[in-house]
């Protein structure tokens, strides 16, 4: 990781610029609606926040006014990349120009805007339940730039490109936007802190074979090409199903095997606890948590594809990709992936991924000794160091140890009464969660730069956006 962690001159921009941006951005589009006066304030009050700003590439300051109603109605896949080629069909092209890398710039403004964190998470939940304590359901301290049901963030990024593979984990990243007694923040060092978390896990881009089994075939030809960056969220799904798993639990219910027809074994000594007259199904729960992860992982990709209009970059977001040859468990030598580990078992109709270990480690077997170790260790990672229920985790609060340590902490009945149904479902299925995988993956992002020559050749202005006309000119001319 030397390479990654070597200083990058990128000059500072204050929040307080990035603000007097998105003014002059606001000020330019209500004048263009003819709301002048307002227009004009707000344009020079832009300026103002704006003056000295420093000798910085000036697509990053187009890229922080750019409205975001310009940004959601400007969003398109736009796949065709420099050095790219459709060699038939209607829409017939070669590019004549070679591949071009995203700088480390570009590079990091898009991951941090599909994984960023984005400060302390504001958790101020209230139920009547559980005064005098507040709701303790979230699993983080931090918050990312898209969201997770009841702040369970489990999921992390990472991504390959023409240097190598590479793991970038922020779902336990407390706070990273560094203010000053102004309110302000250094965007270099904001994105610093985030380069110097990367891991490099190999020198190779990801191997992506043109075959049927591993990507769908309208795919090869602008998937994973040279000069993109492809970002992979991945969701550990066995550690988000056990923050659903003790969400029932703190809210009164249970749930019981529907495809097996029977009650959890020995789910009856926690009626104290849970309603075990009124369970719900395994299977309803288990799609549940599918669902929730499913949607965090793609708001992220959507929130870095949001990032490309305003960059002017090409790319998008699909699924086109076979998640198992991706994490590693496409059984292909030529398709390695990103080396997960992964078990087959005849009750399964698939190969169940864990987690790459010493990396990412999915909260359940083999990754811990049985299920009340995961539990365990999930209660750590919310109680423990660090945790968003921790009096000493710093946070946003004028009474910090006081909000945090309003949470209260999972008794030993609370965590025997999880990792029995927990541990049933292992047992019983062979794996955790039972029905669902352990780790899942479904929405990629990519970003590269884009042959105008093609949008130009097939289709009517608008194809693009300004931002992306003006990309080579704004962010490549010294």
């Amino acid at each position: 990781m030397a390479d990654k962690q070597k200083s990058i001159s990128w000059l500072p921009m204050t929040r307080r610029k990035m603000l007097g941006g998105l003014l002059v951005g606001a000020g330019t589009m209500l004048t263009g609606f003819k709301i002048n006066s307002l227009g004009q304030r707000l344009t020079q009050k832009g300026k103002i926040l704006l003056k000295g700003l420093p000798a910085i590439p000036k697509g990053l300051e187009v890229a922080v006014t750019m409205p975001l109603i310009e940004a959601l109605h400007g969003r398109r896949a736009r796949r065709f990349a420099l050095g790219a080629e459709i060699p038939d069909g209607p829409l017939k092209f070669k590019s004549q120009h070679a591949p071009m890398p995203l700088s480390e710039l570009e590079q990091m403004m898009v991951l941090t805007a599909a994984s960023g964190n984005t400060g302390w998470f504001y958790l101020h939940p209230f139920n009547p339940n559980y005064v005098p304590n507040i709701p303790n359901y979230a699993s983080a301290a931090g918050g990312r730039t898209f969201p997770s049901a009841a702040g369970f963030h489990t999921s992390e990024v990472f991504y390959t490109d023409d240097n190598g593979t590479y793991f970038l984990p922020t779902r336990d990243a407390q706070n990273l936007v560094k203010t000053d007694e102004n309110g302000a923040t250094d965007l270099n060092a904001y994105l610093q802190a985030h380069r110097s978390r990367i891991r490099k896990l190999s020198d190779k881009r990801m191997h992506i074979p043109p075959k049927p089994a591993h990507i769908e075939m309208h795919n090869p030809w602008c998937v994973n090409v040279p000069g993109s960056t492809l970002i992979i969220p991945v969701a550990d799904l066995a550690q988000h199903h056990i923050a659903v798993l003790c969400y029932l639990v703190q809210n009164g219910a249970c749930i019981f095997d529907d495809v097996h027809k029977n009650p959890v074994p020995g789910i009856e000594k926690f009626g104290s606890l849970v309603d075990v007259k009124n369970p719900y199904p395994l299977t309803y729960v288990e799609q549940l948590s599918l669902a929730e992860v499913t949607a965090e992982l793609s708001t992220a990709c959507y929130a870095g594809a949001l990032m490309l209009q305003a960059m002017g970059l090409g790319g998008w977001m699909f699924d086109g990709i076979t998640p198992m040859s991706v994490l590693g468990a496409s059984g292909d030598p030529e398709m390695p992936g990103l080396g997960f580990r992964y078990d087959t078992d005849e009750r399964w109709p698939l190969p169940n991924i864990t987690g790459l270990p010493g990396v990412f480690e999915g909260f359940c077997p083999p990754h811990y000794k049985d299920m009340r170790a995961a539990v365990e260790a999930f209660v750590k990672r919310k109680f423990g160091a660090g945790g968003p229920f921790n009096p000493n985790t710093p946070g946003p609060y004028r009474e910090n140890a006081r909000v945090r340590g309003a949470g209260k902490v999972h008794s030993e009945e609370f965590k025997e009464c999880v990792t029995t149904m927990a541990q049933y479902v292992f047992d019983r299925f062979g794996k955790f969660p039972g029905t669902v995988p352990s780790i899942f993956i479904l929405t990629y992002l990519q970003a590269h730069h884009l042959d105008l020559e093609f949008y130009d050749k097939h289709f009517t202005a608008g194809a693009y956006l300004e931002t992306h006309a003006r990309h080579h000119e704004l962010w490549h001319r010294s």
